[in-house]
């Protein structure tokens, strides 16, 4: 009898389960919401026409890895509880989902069945997936509907087909292996807006359609034109074309996209050789590439940062787009791409998707809650240059490191050929390693024997070469042109480098100087190891033993707030001995100390070599890696300083033959680019100097650059 009813169970749950199977709801997800990036967002369901939620009860994260694999990602990263990205609308459709993880979709997961939850929209689940894709997976998820595409594209029209970016085309969509052109039916400004900003453009124009194959996608798109990216739109009704399969009642969809400054070309000048912000009230820092980095925006003359409270790809967007680039890849948090100094002018930003500026949204000004921890940052969409194809590393034991070599056209031919290593030095590298799209450079290197690249690109192409770092390419930087002088010549003195995704970025501390700083005067006898060091003014060599001499003494703290250590260029072997003050120069000159006139000339000089590069103290959390004592291990750890007290040999300018009067203070880290950094402008620090011949003041002591921009008003945004 047991037995009997055992088995009328089971076929009972066999016949249930059956059921169940051939009656799976047929649903569709995508990911919406407050989303930074477009693998993430809250997890949304298409049932009976309706989008609609899923409640975070039971939510797991092999849920999450089947959700993101339905969506064509290889899986999920985390999931989110609480309405992380929003708080959506409309029904609750999933509540209480089980999944195991082995499910294609959540429609195989056992819930409590589609429509019925006890929930509120703060109970909205968010998932975060891995942002790769399952190969030949299709692309567009929330765009589509119930329909999904694997790609979109701008192809050029006929008369474009050479023009780098490709700004105008046909706007296609690759669906099920055959790429299908849109109908204008019902395409707006909106639509090209988006598309255009996927593209890296920042604007778009109208654009005439021409008759082309017979080859339609049958939907329309429709987007409010703050999306980020053409999968944020919704899908519009499906088109009826016409029997001989043409579009209804319009021509293909043409986009016509406005490139930023940087990127347009000219007949005069060709690409700009170097990239500038186009508006000065926003600008990004700390960066690998073009189009990313830190955001700081300018206020009472003062840069700051933003918050990363509430950031998205909504506002991301409206930076990007304020500097010339197109809507946002990114919206990254959490100083991804290092941190600022300063003040944190913004918090809580919420932009509309239209603004003009970032300061034209909505925001924030009490940021008491925040710290340079949280500084937002972006990476934002810009045009394909096809920088990448006319450069390449070679001979290197990975991708990142290598000779470099160029694409350049001689006869009418395209070879490649090296670079001449003359001068070549870090700026330069960091040029290659940008124009590669493999980050930072670690190293430039002016041999590279070691390196067995092409042997028929031994032949040095390029010569000359000096950059200001802000190039998007090397052929951008001052060169000899087509006159090569390379008195060295190529093979094992061609120029090398190696990139890192990763770079340290020392910052000094501007009020610990103002607040130290004094006058000593001090009796040649106890500075003649200084003096050997050349750390006095070259009249002290003509002084004896009895006089004295007056110096300008301050502390210096140097903060290490990028993403990997700062480590000396040359290993333990190479570091200088000075037997005098009887310890190693790890770098020879780390710091310059100037006093300038207020016309920028140069009365009086020092410089700081450095003997002892260690973590004096760290943040909370952080521990200590470098100790100079016992010849240890030099170097700045992430989220360290470094402290060179007013006490010590050198730690001075002497300013014995100074004559009373205003001057400008100034002290430059790493002033050779000796050791790659993130960003090289926030190396500098001011100050206002008044010497009255008896005593000094210094005033007003601030990093980077100069705190008003000429014609710039200092009031508030």
């Amino acid at each position: 009898m047991a037995f009997s009813s055992a088995l009328c169970i089971f076929s009972l749950l066999a016949l249930v389960q059956g059921q169940s199977e051939s009656q799976q709801p047929k649903i569709q997800l995508r990911l919406a919401g407050d989303k930074r990036k477009h693998y993430e967002g809250r997890l949304e369901v298409f049932y009976n026409n309706e989008w609609g939620t899923i409640c975070d009860d039971d939510f797991s994260i092999e849920a999450a890895h089947v959700a993101c694999r339905e969506l064509g990602y290889l899986g999920a990263v985390a999931w989110s509880p609480s309405a992380k990205f929003g708080q959506g609308e409309g029904r609750i459709w999933l509540d209480n989902v089980h999944c195991t993880g082995g499910e294609k979709s959540l429609a195989e997961c056992p819930s409590n069945g589609v429509g019925v939850s006890d929930c509120r929209h703060s109970e909205d689940v968010g998932v975060i997936c891995n942002q790769k894709r399952i190969p030949g997976s299709e692309h567009a998820n929330s765009l589509l509907g119930l329909k999904r595409v694997e790609e979109i594209r701008i192809r050029p029209i006929s008369s474009h087909l050479k023009r780098i970016p490709v700004t105008e085309g046909y706007v296609e969509i690759k669906d099920r292996g055959k790429w299908r052109q849109i109908c204008d039916e019902q395409w707006t400004h909106l639509n090209s807006r988006v598309t255009c900003g996927m593209y890296g453009f920042p604007g778009e124009k109208k654009s005439l359609s021409m008759r082309k194959k017979k080859n339609y996608w049958g939907f329309s798109v429709n987007c409010t034109g703050n999306e980020a990216h053409l999968s944020s739109c919704r899908l519009g009704k499906a088109l009826e074309p016409k029997r001989n399969g043409t579009c209804g009642r319009g021509l293909p969809v043409v986009v016509s996209c406005v490139p930023g400054r940087a990127f347009a070309s000219s007949s005069s000048t060709g690409f700009r050789k170097a990239y500038r912000p186009e508006q000065p009230l926003v600008r990004l820092r700390g960066g690998a590439n073009i189009g990313e980095g830190r955001v700081e925006v300018l206020k009472n003359g003062v840069w700051g940062t933003v918050c990363d409270d509430n950031w998205n790809l909504r506002a991301a967007t409206i930076v990007c787009r304020e500097l010339g680039f197109g809507s946002a890849k990114e919206a990254l948090t959490g100083a991804k791409l290092g941190q600022g100094m300063g003040p944190v002018h913004m918090n809580e930003v919420e932009c509309s998707g239209f603004e003009k500026s970032l300061t034209d949204c909505y925001f924030n000004n009490d940021a008491l809650g925040c710290s340079h921890e949280e500084d937002a940052a972006v990476r934002c969409n810009i045009p394909a240059m096809g920088f990448q194809k006319r450069i390449r590393l070679s001979g290197g034991r990975n991708p990142y490191e290598g000779r470099v070599e160029v694409l350049t056209e001689k006869n009418g031919s395209l070879i490649w050929g090296t670079v001449c290593s003359e001068n070549w030095g870090m700026i330069e590298a960091m040029v290659v390693c940008r124009q590669l799209g493999l980050g930072f450079a670690s190293h430039a290197f002016q041999e590279t024997w070691y390196w067995a690249g092409d042997a028929s690109a031994d032949n040095v192409v390029m010569s000359g070469v000096r950059c200001s770092g802000t190039e998007m390419s090397l052929p951008q930087c001052l060169h000899h042109g087509k006159h090569i002088n390379c008195p060295r010549g190529g093979g094992r003195f061609a120029a090398g480098v190696s990139c890192s995704d990763t770079a340290p970025d020392l910052v000094l501390n501007a009020q610990l100087v103002e607040q130290t700083a004094y006058l000593e005067d001090r009796p040649m006898y106890a500075l003649e190891c200084a003096l050997e060091e050349n750390c006095l003014s070259s009249t002290a060599k003509k002084n004896d033993h009895s006089s004295y001499r007056r110096l300008l003494r301050f502390s210096s703290q140097i903060h290490n707030v990028g993403q990997s250590d700062f480590r000396p260029k040359m290993g333990h072997h190479a570091w200088t001995w000075h037997e005098c003050h009887r310890h190693y120069h790890s770098i020879e000159v780390f710091t310059h100390y100037d006093l300038l006139s207020l016309n920028g000339t140069k009365v009086a000089e020092g410089h700081k070599a450095s003997f002892c590069l260690e973590d004096t103290q760290c943040d909370e959390g952080i521990q200590k890696r470098y100790l100079c004592a016992n010849f240890g291990e030099q170097g700045i750890t992430v989220g360290c300083w470094d402290t060179y007290r007013h006490d010590i040999d050198c730690q001075w300018i002497d300013i014995t033959d100074v004559k009373p009067g205003d001057y400008i203070f100034q002290v430059v880290i790493n002033p050779n680019y000796d050791v790659a950094e993130s960003d090289y402008t926030n190396n500098f620090m001011k100050c206002k100097c008044r010497y009255d011949g008896y005593r000094i003041w210094t005033y007003h002591c601030h990093t980077g650059e100069l705190r008003i921009i000429e014609g710039l008003p200092a009031g508030t945004f």
